[in-house]
């Protein structure tokens, strides 16, 4: 299948190199000229070491013209970071051609980002967008050329927009990722699976210190020790006992003073207060579904009708 990668990071390179490693024909596509021609003259072609070994893959294309990269792939791949979306959903827009479909893992909402661009250059054609929660590989680059793949991804719910061109998108990206792929529904379905907001800010700010003293220091091996592990479990138990709070009672009644509001919105005291009611909260949100990745996922959108 033809594959074009978009970005020069970490998941870029990874994404360029397993696929190559596949069999897949990939193009890789760069803002960074300098790079680009470097990456060149040294034969485009990238390193990649996992569990088996090392690899030595070739790439089709590695280039800084988009639409050379992108002409005819079927699937397009940007795990670039956020704030790089928005310039490259503009480079993007004109050259998207019907039947293409744009995976971007993750985007957090990111596939309107990309669909609202392609609109706005007045380009109509039927495109699919997809995203989903997590990057599919743990991976760091390890030199210019050179990545590192520690893990790969067991499980990729994808949500897609427009959510009637689902089945074609998700055929698309499972050739990719063979046995990996889940439907999720639409790409809003997918954006709030992004568990990063809530794994990553306690990790770094309980490492602030090894991060500033040390040359090196991974918040996901030494900065996982098991005082930052309870903390974290609390965390998330305490998220979804407030959770229930908020779903099942009203925030504060009809009526109600400013002074009020604040008391009935203070979920916090009320979850302190009573140790033996968090216990209950915790034990009916286990009752009412398993963890997020515990099981199958229901295909069905966050929002009535949207992406339709």
């Amino acid at each position: 299948m033809k594959i074009a990668v978009l970005g020069g990071g970490n998941g870029s390179f990874a994404a360029a190199g397993d696929f190559a490693l596949q069999g897949h024909d990939v193009r890789l596509w760069r803002r960074d000229t300098a790079q680009v021609e470097a990456h060149r003259a040294a034969g485009s072609r990238i390193t990649l070491k996992d569990a088996r070994g090392r690899h030595d893959v070739q790439l089709a294309l590695v280039t800084s013209d988009i639409a050379a990269a992108t002409s005819d792939a079927e699937l397009i791949l940007c795990p670039a970071p956020a704030f790089a979306q928005y310039d490259i959903a503009r480079r993007l827009a004109p050259h998207l051609a019907g039947g293409q479909v744009v995976f971007l893992p993750p985007a957090t909402f990111g596939s309107m980002i990309f669909a609202e661009a392609m609109r706005d250059s007045g380009n109509h054609a039927a495109v699919s967008f997809a995203e989903t929660g997590t990057l599919p590989w743990l991976t760091r680059k390890h030199g210019p050329f050179e990545v590192a793949i520690t893990i790969r991804a067991k499980r990729l719910p994808v949500g897609v927009f427009p959510l009637d061109t689902a089945g074609h998108a998700i055929e698309v990206i499972g050739r990719a990722f063979p046995g990996v792929i889940e439907p999720c529904g639409d790409a809003l379905s997918a954006a709030l699976m992004n568990a990063g907001p809530i794994i990553h800010p306690p990790l770094i700010v309980m490492n602030a210190g090894p991060i500033e003293h040390f040359e090196r220091w991974d918040i996901h091996k030494e900065g996982t020790q098991a005082a930052i592990r309870g903390h974290r479990r609390a965390r998330r138990r305490t998220h979804r006992g407030a959770r229930r709070i908020w779903l099942l009672q009203p925030a504060f009644p009809t009526g109600a003073s400013l002074c009020q509001r604040g008391r009935a919105m203070d979920v916090w005291p009320r979850l302190a207060r009573s140790a033996d009611r968090f216990r209950r909260l915790a034990r009916a949100d286990r009752a009412v579904g398993a963890s997020l990745h515990a099981g199958r996922f229901t295909p069905r959108p966050v929002v009535a009708g949207f992406g339709g």
